[in-house]
Formats: C-alpha cells, sequence, structure tokens
C-alpha cells in the first residue's frame, strides 16, 4: 500500500496505483459539497485539488468551473461506507459500486446535460435523483 499523491492527499492507493477509498472531508462546515453523479461529499477544495474519486472523468481537478457545475452544497445526510458491496444501504441508495467514504443521502438537483453527455461518453451511468 501507499498512499495518494500530494496537495492535499487522495484516497489510500493499492500497489497498481488504484484508489481504494475516497477522501473524507477535512472540514464540516457550510464548504462541504456532494457530487451529482455519485454523491461523495467532500470539501470544495478537496474536489478541486483531487476531483473525485468515482468520477474522474469530469476533470474536477482541472476546471474548477466543472467543481460548481458537478456538485452541490444542497444535499440531506451524510453516510459513512466502509464496505459498499456488503452494505444494504449502499445497495438501497444505489452507491454500493462505489469506492469507500462518504457519501450524501440525498440530492434534489441533476447533474447538467453537458455532464450527463460526459457520463455517456465514458460508459459510466447517471440516476438522477429520485423524486418524492
Amino acid at each position: 500500500m501507499r498512499r495518494g499523491g500530494g496537495g492535499g492527499g487522495g484516497g489510500m492507493m493499492d500497489d497498481e496505483g488504484r484508489v481504494e477509498h475516497a477522501q473524507i472531508p477535512n472540514s464540516f462546515g457550510h464548504e462541504l459539497r456532494a457530487c451529482l453523479r455519485c454523491r461523495l461529499v467532500k470539501t470544495y477544495d478537496q474536489f478541486r485539488e483531487n476531483g473525485c474519486e468515482n468520477c474522474p472523468f469530469l476533470d474536477m481537478d482541472k476546471d474548477r468551473d466543472n467543481v460548481v457545475g458537478c456538485t452541490t452544497a444542497n444535499f440531506t445526510g451524510i453516510i459513512s461506507l466502509m464496505d459498499p458491496n456488503r452494505s444494504w444501504a449502499a445497495r438501497w441508495l444505489r452507491i454500493g459500486r462505489f469506492i469507500p467514504g462518504c457519501y450524501t443521502l440525498a440530492v434534489s438537483e441533476e447533474l447538467p446535460e453537458e455532464y450527463q453527455g460526459m457520463c455517456q461518453d465514458n460508459d459510466v451511468q447517471y440516476h438522477p435523483p429520485r423524486r418524492a
């Protein structure tokens, strides 16, 4: 095992360079944001510096406009997942295939269409938020 790259520290990486878990938010104030595709929760600065571990194709670490377009500060609740594959809550929330980390229970906004197109271009599913 080795620690992820510099600047703010990413998740742990295995010997082949794959991320094994997402960054944990280093603050729990008003600067928290949730990815609109996978619902991973981190601070704005963490998304800007390291992107989203589940959605690297959204290039949040390369363009701060992508952080604003692909994340939201309007979300409900946080759940920490250590073993998403075995968690009934992760299956219910449809996040069981993502890496361990902190996730929101719900977002009310949809990923903008241009970013939904990026998901399609990368053969990645996007599930819009459930409507009440």
